[in-house]
């Protein structure tokens, strides 16, 4: 089924959840206003619809190769990365002195959504390349930013990010890789680095690792990591390529999905190069501070994912949307019809639709609001204001990825679902896009290290003050709601005030007992973010509906309005019910947890 880029709901949440005109009036921004925004979106839309989305289904079924270090691309994949660095994609969000076209992150999320829902595997190298523009304008030197940074906004090369051993997975005090300091300034870089997504390939002439590594007498854990700039190719000073550099692709995995994503196995000092033995590394900033700025990637990755999250669910919705039109069997329930009829009639096959629909659009406003926030953060000239946008945006962050990233994997396999046996069989698609989402919720931290951010950092550190903060900006939006004519708005404020009051019931549990019961806290950490994703999602819905009932009263696009209503009130029905459960598993389900002896597992 032809993918078709979600541009109208894009568009209404950056208008009306997000705020796109008040980013606009922030210096720098005035320019790339809602008009702005339709047009890149518009031209994003076409990009992705033409180019992208056609290669997904190839790319899963014949997913590039590897030979004697060697990575071949899947067919097709060279020629759209170079379409995408033709059009600016990569340099959208990018600073204009470094190539870029400067504009706001909530317009460079929309069109990073559209990239993830048209083709994951292929959208994973330019973002992952973002990641690493990134922590070189916070950290690196001009020297680098200088060497490297224009190539990489512009598409001509591509970034990696260099963290997991094998004996180290998410515990990055256990990195054994080691950085030794050279006369010239450089440091000869020898280890092990493996999942490295987009780690070699050929779709462009240089690849930029970011690598972790140890210098010789670096203190033990992760206050002893360093970061270093790691190319493929070394870069000579007129900027031209040089010598292969002692980086070599071992292999790349064989992977439940995302398939024509080459997940590399990389050997940094193999004698494989043609420099030597031990690959030239660059610091990044100062030494033993390479997890702090590792940090900065991730951050920006983990945003990412939780577009992955998304876009792949807008896919699958799709999919399943176009099935259920066209597949007919059974006559309807209530007997309004004597002939079998498409299964998109039957109640059930609505509420998996609705369900995959509703999380889909409030996930969607969730991470636009928080893109608007992360622009007023870093652009704002009120220092208070954007300190308070910071707050929020970092609340947030683990919210987008967790939430997004563990909805996504219900929503492909209702997708799954809704096409019956038939979803089962891989020629529909319907299963490339539950088995693309697995990983989603792993990578970039796992939802439990999302959820122990969300408690440790984002909650308890300041005793709860930030989420009550947010809690108080909700119970505005469920007085508005209350005000209200309507039914619906009426109902769905009694519904978000029950929702609100179970997560300040959990915020009071974790802050009075994360440090005398800990084991209890964790236990509800995942459970916690859910709820807690699940209500700002929610919250968005219902500001989404008095938009909508005000527009559908004056007349504008009745079709769209009457929609997200109904997706709003949905929403509440069905997700938001799901808080008061996650509640009670949070407030009361620790013990149980910790009540099996080990060797009874």
């Amino acid at each position: 089924m032809a993918f078709k880029a979600p541009v109208k709901d894009q568009l209404f949440c950056m208008k009306e959840l997000a705020g796109i005109d008040k980013i606009a009036q922030i210096p720098g921004f005035e320019d790339a206003g809602y008009e702005t925004a339709q047009a890149v979106l518009e031209e994003s839309a076409k990009f992705n619809e033409g180019v992208v989305a056609p290669l997904n289904w190839s790319g899963d079924q014949d997913h590039g190769s590897w030979d004697n270090g060697v990575v071949r691309a899947s067919k097709g994949f060279k020629e759209a990365y170079a379409a995408l660095a033709e059009g600016g994609w990569q340099g959208l969000g990018q600073p204009a002195e470094y190539g870029g076209q400067g504009l706001p992150k909530i317009i460079g999320a929309a069109c990073v959504e559209q990239t993830m829902a048209a083709n994951l595997s292929f959208s994973l190298c330019s973002i992952l390349t973002g990641g690493a523009i990134e922590a070189l304008l916070t950290a690196g030197s001009d020297e680098l930013k200088t060497r490297y940074i224009p190539n990489m906004v512009s598409g001509k090369w591509t970034g990696t990010m260099n963290l997991t051993e094998p004996q180290a997975g998410s515990d990055l005090a256990l990195v054994r890789s080691k950085a030794v300091p050279q006369d010239d300034g450089t440091y000869r870089v020898s280890g092990q680095k493996i999942y490295i997504t987009y780690g070699e390939h050929d779709m462009t002439e240089n690849i930029v690792h970011l690598v972790l590594a140890r210098t010789p007498d670096a203190p033990e854990g992760v206050k002893g990591i360093s970061l270093f700039v790691v190319p493929k190719f070394l870069v000579n000073a007129d900027g031209s390529l040089g010598q292969r550099n002692d980086v070599y692709c071992a292999s790349i995995e064989e992977k439940l999905g995302i398939k024509a994503s080459p997940t590399a196995v990389l050997v940094y000092g193999d004698d494989k190069g043609e420099v030597g033995p031990g690959a030239i590394g660059y610091l990044v900033g100062e030494e033993n501070r390479g997890l702090e700025y590792m940090f900065i990637m991730m951050n920006a990755a983990r945003y990412d994912v939780g577009l992955q999250g998304l876009g792949v669910s807008e896919r699958a919705y799709q999919h399943a949307v176009g099935y259920a039109r066209d597949r007919v069997q059974s006559r309807p329930v209530d007997g309004s019809a004597k002939e079998s009829v498409a299964i998109i009639h039957h109640p059930d096959v609505k509420r998996m639709l609705l369900t995959m629909r509703a999380l889909i659009e409030g996930e969607r406003a969730m991470a636009l609001v928080g893109a608007a926030a992360y622009d007023t953060a870093h652009n704002h000239p009120d220092a208070a204001v954007a300190k308070q946008a910071q707050a929020f945006y970092e609340f947030l962050v683990p919210l987008i990825k967790g939430f997004s990233t563990e909805n996504s994997v219900e929503v492909t396999s209702l997708g799954v679902q809704v096409h019956g046996g038939m979803g089962f069989i891989e020629e529909t698609g319907a299963a490339q896009y539950y088995r693309d989402s697995r990983i989603l919720p792993i990578y970039e931290g796992t939802t439990a290290i999302q959820a122990n951010d969300l408690v440790g950092r984002k909650t308890s550190r300041d005793g709860g003050a930030l989420a009550k903060a947010i809690a108080a900006q909700i119970a505005d939006t469920e007085g508005q709601l209350a005000a209200r004519p309507s039914a619906a708005g009426k109902k769905l404020a009694l519904q978000l005030k029950a929702a609100r009051e179970s997560f300040l019931q959990v915020v009071d549990f974790v802050v009075n007992n994360v440090k005398s019961n800990p084991n209890a806290v964790f236990a509800g950490s995942v459970p916690y973010l859910m709820l807690a994703g699940n209500l700002v999602s929610g919250w968005q819905m219902a500001r989404a509906l008095m938009v909508a009932e005000d527009k559908l009263a004056a007349g504008e696009d009745a079709q769209f309005m009457a929609a997200k209503i109904a997706t709003a009130r949905f929403y509440g029905d069905h997700i938001l019910a799901r808080i008061a459960s996650l509640r009670d598993t949070i407030l009361d389900g620790g013990d149980s947890v910790s009540a099996m002896p080990l060797d009874a597992f």
